[in-house]
């Protein structure tokens, strides 16, 4: 019998089996089978992680910008030529296809190359004669050991959210990925390594909630960044801050796009189907409600519907367009909320339960799902489902629209469609969300802006990478010189504060 393989730590450079003995099962979603198992990190097993990033801070910290910019630029070049290999890793653990494996890379190296610009970003200020003789400079320092906390949806590009910025400005970091789909994370730390990247600078740690809480805790962790559900992410806020950490915990969505009757309405559908269904939905910044006017909604979601016929769900591996979902257990929680809708009366346009998948019978499948005419007070509609499921509230005109986006409790993502220019603006302006578009269906904003939403969808002050993310990783250290003249003995002695010296 085929010994099942295993998803060790990867700590100090090397693998690492630890000293827990808890092992977690990772399995092929398009095939439903469990593939391999992963460790789960023991409390000793935290403690080793952190150590080995504690160890290398120091030299790490004293590298040179040029030093350190070198080896992500290299680190740049491996991954390019090799983001086939990881992008079908991505697919055999999460499922999504490999179009959308490969695309999750590229938004990941957006903020690489942003972080390679680390010398001009974080350089700090200098100014002469602030007062007679005195001159003053700023500069940003590393904090120390970071601990990045990822979620299953995303095992490339969220990691890299925050790894390029936290290596560049000089810290050492320990990451803990799901354990859902963990082996992309140890890929990565092999091709630092072999890029240059120093022992230690780059650890590993697989696990659970031991894993989370031990990180949370850990008095030489100095800093947490978190991507994952709501009640999560304000635990770990709740946590982390009581432990002294600085945090920045992003949650979950439930993300609107209200289409105006002016809308092009082609444009709508097209936009409404690839952000509802795009990697099965388990994105944060997908499209889960679509607020559309009711003059055009029979209109819409006609369109819609002819589109979603030509969506073909099966192995990431095939030529299709949706993958299944990461687990049998999510599957059947999301079908869940298919079935409570039914029960609430409103509309089930397209049934995804029912689809005839490219793929193997036991695959975990849900095909693209239609919710017409869904209450504000269902489920369906308040939950964060992280899905293939689109539900329809109709609304009367902009005003309703952006009141209803207003008094959901998530902030994340919305989007407007409008050929009005006046309607965009008062959407932009008046929308209580951290991330909107105008007739871009999932405005993830580009590496040099930063990522985050507002209530229930972000808890810190500081948003995911940009300049946000700079300052997140850095502390400012602001220094006052003056170097006299050598004293003569006739200078006058003056204890008093200077003023306008």
């Amino acid at each position: 019998m085929t010994q099942t393989a295993v998803v060790d730590h990867f700590v100090a450079g090397v693998p690492l089996s630890g000293v827990g003995e808890r092992l977690g099962p990772v399995y092929d979603p398009a095939l439903g089978v469990e593939t391999k198992k992963v460790r789960l990190a023991a409390p000793a097993d935290v403690d080793a992680a952190v150590a080995a990033a504690a160890a290398a801070f120091p030299a790490w910290r004293d590298t040179s910008w040029a030093r350190r910019q070198t080896i992500l630029f290299t680190f740049r070049e491996l991954l390019n030529s090799r983001k086939g290999d990881l992008a079908e890793i991505i697919t055999s653990e999460h499922g999504k296809v490999l179009s959308d494996a490969l695309a999750e890379i590229s938004r990941g190296q957006e903020v690489l190359e942003f972080a390679l610009a680390m010398p001009q970003l974080a350089k700090g200020g200098y100014s002469e004669n602030v007062s007679t003789g005195v001159d003053a400079f700023s500069v940003l320092q590393p904090l120390g050991v970071v601990g990045l906390i990822s979620p299953f949806n995303f095992p490339v590009m969220v990691p890299m959210w925050f790894l390029p910025i936290a290596l560049a400005t000089g810290n050492t970091v320990v990451l803990k990925p799901s354990e859902k789909d963990p082996s992309a994370a140890n890929w990565i730390a092999a091709l630092l390594k072999e890029a240059g990247l120093p022992d230690g600078v780059f650890n590993v740690l697989h696990g659970d909630k031991v894993a989370v809480d031990g990180l949370l805790g850990h008095q030489d962790v100095q800093a947490i960044s978190f991507v994952g559900s709501t009640p999560i992410a304000r635990y770990v806020y709740e946590s982390a801050t009581r432990n002294g950490k600085r945090v920045q915990a992003l949650g979950g969505a439930k993300n609107h796009m209200l289409v105006l009757p002016d809308a092009d309405l082609n444009l709508a559908a097209d936009s409404a189907v690839n952000a509802a269904f795009g990697s099965a939905g388990e994105r944060c910044m997908a499209i889960s409600v679509l607020a559309v006017v009711d003059s055009v909604a029979d209109d819409l979601i006609d369109r819609i519907v002819t589109r979603m016929k030509g969506v073909t769900v099966g192995d990431g591996r095939r030529n299709c367009d949706m993958g299944p979902l990461i687990t049998r257990e999510h599957r059947d929680k999301v079908t869940s909320y298919v079935e409570e809708a039914e029960r609430d009366g409103s509309t089930l346009v397209v049934d995804g339960r029912s689809v005839k998948a490219d793929g193997a019978a036991d695959g975990f499948w849900l095909g693209p799902t239609l919710v017409d005419r869904v209450s504000v007070g269902s489920r369906i509609y308040t939950d964060e489902i992280f899905g293939p499921v689109l539900a329809v509230v109709r609304v009367r005109d902009l005003d309703e629209g952006i009141d209803l986006i207003n008094k959901g409790a998530y902030g994340n993502g919305t989007a407007i469609f409008t050929t009005s220019g006046g309607a965009a603006r008062r959407f932009q302006r008046d929308v209580q969300v951290g991330m909107i578009g105008v007739n871009v269906p999932v405005p993830v904003p580009v590496s040099y802006y930063s990522f985050g939403g507002w209530k229930q969808s972000m808890f810190g002050d500081t948003k995911a990478y940009g300049m946000q993310g700079v300052h997140f990783f850095t502390q400012e250290k602001t220094v006052t010189s003056r170097w006299p003249e050598p004293v003569t003995g006739d200078d006058e002695l003056n204890l008093g504060f200077p003023q306008n010296a």
